[in-house]
């Protein structure tokens, strides 16, 4: 989603800005803008689309400056447009935004009373309206800022920059994530670490209703009720932010082949000799019901997550999109955990779908890849997934070791539960302990899929199949396609095909199945016949076994190294991702940023 800056420094800033706003690139955006003050005088310059456009700008329309905001920007209210830009600016106030203002419409309509008009479609105009409103009406700009955070409604981050003070920026934040960096004799305010690391590794995290006076003297910290906060200062390591391509055309490519070495340092994480390695207070035995909740990827990993902890610990699980469960209020067994998955740690559904189960469920327990963010510091438990910074919007090595996390939970709760014998436990572990391994022999298959995507990149409409547990990755498949290559994709249970599917079903919409040989082999086999019937062009996504069985009379077969159940869906998920990238290189495609998607969404 958007991305903040904010630098009171001893030199020029405006590069500063840019140079951060490319290190936010990966959270997607539409247009870009930064403000500075110089010598007691506002000023800004915006772009519309990448970071590039702003930087020729600033070539030829440079802006002085050792204070200043910036921003990138992913539209929600009112279009792609410089006017819409951020920063948005009203006389002395400057401010940048990420989330949305609810009742921008009815402040709107109160800044009209007094005779005040917006220029843009946007929500975040409103802020610097009404601050500039206040500062009219003789407030102090600090003293307009809080009064303007008492009328506005909705998730956001704010940081304000001021005509005539050029040692202070007033960061605010309610829903949205935002961070103070520390450095000497300097200051920085940024949406995420990553945005900060060029600057400091010493970042204070704002809590919820919190805002902050920040000089180059330091920081003012308060909370939602206006009372002096006291927020613990943390260290970062500077190499877990660190943002490079490594010599990869793309950021998805170089994140699709780092999946053994993040999987391995995952299972090093959790798993001991004896078995796995999970803190004690995580005790499944007594419980009714488990809970998971998230989004869009990592709503499938709760999906496949689903049958683990049904099949393997024989725990009742439900599951629910984080934006449908919020309102549903579903009723929620005292006896019950509900887990809560999200790369970014951000999401701002899931974060709300927590902050409902907070105290209605025995524990809540958090499954990121940000051990500092909201929802890891909300839940009461916080597993991390250990994948490492993420930069391509279409989620990769972030949902193999989501998967694992979830997987390795299973695994105790079987032991808890008393549904798993010692030799069974040790079969499971030996599964999870060789897929580093066979995830690299699935790497090998890349040449060969990158053949096969010429033609798949021609197909206005595919479809992916599974059982099982490959169910899910069947719809994970599907969405990993559409996210980066546009093409319309949609994942189905192989038994659904006749159900009304296998109606999309001709010579001209490729079917991928993913079928290991497994105790379900034979009925996706099945299924995948009956596609073959009707002259469908099947993928076949199998391991030897599969293909010396059934791939006679296929398009096209991948082989894939054999995987015991129930785990294959981590090691499917390989050549899943690997046709998605191909497919959009052959396209032409924005591979890590797709159009009007965001990586981190901290907006309903």
């Amino acid at each position: 989603m958007c991305g903040i800056i904010g630098v009171l420094g001893n030199h020029e800033v405006a590069p500063l800005l840019v140079e951060s706003l490319k290190r936010l690139e990966y959270r997607g955006y539409d247009s870009a803008g930064i403000a500075t003050v110089n010598e007691g005088r506002l000023d800004r310059r915006r772009a519309v689309g990448k970071l590039v456009n702003l930087s020729d700008l600033l070539v030829h329309e440079p802006l002085a400056g050792k204070a200043g905001i910036g921003h990138t920007r992913w539209a929600t209210h009112g279009a792609a447009t410089t006017v819409n830009a951020h920063p948005h600016r009203s006389g002395p106030v400057a401010v940048v935004h990420n989330g949305i203002i609810e009742n921008f419409r009815e402040l709107r309509a109160e800044l009209a009373r007094a005779g005040i008009a917006p220029e843009t479609q946007t929500d975040t105009e409103t802020v610097a309206l009404m601050t500039r409103l206040f500062i009219d009406r003789g407030l102090s700009v600090r003293e307009a800022a809080v009064a303007t955070l008492q009328k506005l409604e909705g998730a956001f981050a704010l940081l304000w920059l001021f005509e005539g003070e050029d040692d202070l920026m007033i960061a605010a934040r309610k829903g949205s994530p935002l961070a103070i960096g520390h450095g000497e004799g300097e200051m920085f305010v940024g949406s995420d670490a990553i945005a900060l690391s060029p600057f400091t590794d010493r970042i204070t995290y704002l809590a919820e209703g919190d805002y902050a006076f920040v000089s180059r003297a330091g920081v003012e910290i308060f909370d939602a009720g206006g009372r002096r906060a006291n927020r613990d200062e943390t260290r970062i390591d500077l190499s877990s932010t660190r943002v490079e391509k490594a010599g990869y055309k793309h950021f998805m490519a170089k994140e699709i082949a780092e999946q053994p070495v993040v999987l391995g340092d995952a299972l090093r994480h959790y798993l001991r000799p004896e078995g796995v390695n999970l803190p004690a207070e995580l005790d499944f035995s007594g419980l009714e019901r488990l809970t998971l909740v998230a989004c869009g990827t990592a709503f499938y990993a709760c999906s496949v997550a689903k049958y683990w902890f049904e099949q393997l610990a024989g725990l009742p699980c439900e599951i629910d999109v984080a934006s449908e469960f919020r309102y549903r209020e579903p009723p929620l067994p005292a006896k019950s955990y509900a887990v809560f998955v999200s790369q970014s740690g951000e999401t701002a559904d899931t974060l709300a779908a927590l902050r409902y189960c907070t105290e209605k469920v025995q524990k809540t327990i958090a499954v990121v890849n940000v051990p500092t963010s909201s929802i890891a510091r909300e839940a009461d438990l916080a597993l991390p997934i250990l994948a490492g910074v993420e930069v391509g919007v279409a989620s990769t090595k972030a949902f193999t070791c989501q998967l694992l996390a979830l997987a390795v939970m299973a695994l105790k709760a079987g032991i808890d539960r008393g549904h798993l014998s010692p030799d069974q436990l040790a079969g499971h572990l030996e599964t999870l302990r060789a897929l580093p391994g066979l995830m690299n022999a699935a790497l090998s298959t890349s040449d060969e899929i990158a053949k096969l995507a010429g033609q798949l990149a021609e197909a206005q409409d595919i479809l992916f199949l599974g059982r099982g547990p490959m169910y899910p990755l069947a719809l994970e498949g599907a969405l990993k396609l559409k996210e980066i290559s546009y093409i319309h994709a949609e994942g189905y249970a192989s038994g659904e095909l006749k159900h009304g599917p296998i109606a999309l079903i001709d010579r001209m919409v490729p079917v991928i199945v993913l079928a290991p040989h497994d105790r379900l082999f034979d009925k996706t086999v099945s299924n995948m016949q009956e596609v073959m019937a009707r002259h469908g062009k099947v993928l076949l996504i199998t391991d030897g076994k599969g293909i010396a069985t059934a791939a006679e009379g296929t398009w096209a077969s991948l082989r894939l190294p054999e995987v015991a159940e129930p785990f294959a869906p981590i090691l499917y998920a390989l050549p899943a991702q690997l046709l998605a990238y191909h497919t959009a290189i052959a396209k032409g495609t924005d591979v890590d940023q797709p159009r009007n998607l965001a990586k981190s969404v901290t907006v309903e």
